[in-house]
């Protein structure tokens, strides 16, 4: 029923161009969109990521032919994440240094797979990890937090803080290596 009435909202968009229909649309799932945001940013970052999202959206649903708005709109604010991630100065770089350039495997374009699917293969990887490794490698490496940090945000004791993000990091080169074999 709710993706009948979202087909039809974006039917009238298309059709009208009124930006209070596509905000009707998006309102639905700001909720969502959100919350896939605070997975790559933190709490500021991803406020605005809606609102740029949101912009973006009135070009692209003119553009595509979408058919479950829904599932589109998580994919489009992935992507939006993952490209802001990657043009974020600094960023690049510690996220990507984190496991694909510690094996010389990744560090050359021979092997075919592209920044995008080591990006996807790590946040795939992550989600496998115990919440404890989860929570502080993201912090740590995708937040850019200290260990102090780590440890007032989580209520972990130091030494736990650091021992999470050295068998996290180890555990998520194991899993990209995994992905990586598989992929070969």
């Amino acid at each position: 029923m709710k993706e009948e009435d979202d087909a039809a909202l974006i039917q009238e968009y298309k059709h009208s161009g009124k930006l209070d229909v596509l905000a009707a649309l998006y309102q639905r799932y700001m909720n969502l969109v959100y919350g896939v945001c605070l997975r790559y940013f933190d709490e500021e970052t991803s406020k605005d990521a809606v609102m740029q999202i949101f912009e973006e959206l009135i070009a692209k649903l003119k553009q595509h032919e979408v058919q479950n708005f829904k599932s589109w709109l998580h994919v489009l604010t992935r992507n939006y994440c993952l490209m802001r991630l990657r043009s974020m100065k600094n960023r690049e770089g510690r996220v990507i240094s984190i496991d694909l350039m510690e094996n010389d495997s990744f560090q050359h374009h021979e092997s075919g797979v592209s920044v995008e699917a080591h990006l996807q293969d790590m946040e795939r990887c992550l989600e496998t990890l115990p919440e404890e490794q989860k929570r502080s490698v993201d912090l740590f490496y995708l937040k850019e937090k200290s260990y102090r940090e780590v440890a007032d945000m989580t209520g972990y004791e130091m030494n736990k803080v650091k021992s999470y993000i050295q068998n996290g990091k180890r555990n998520l080169k194991i899993c990209m290596e995994q992905q990586h074999a598989s992929q070969a």
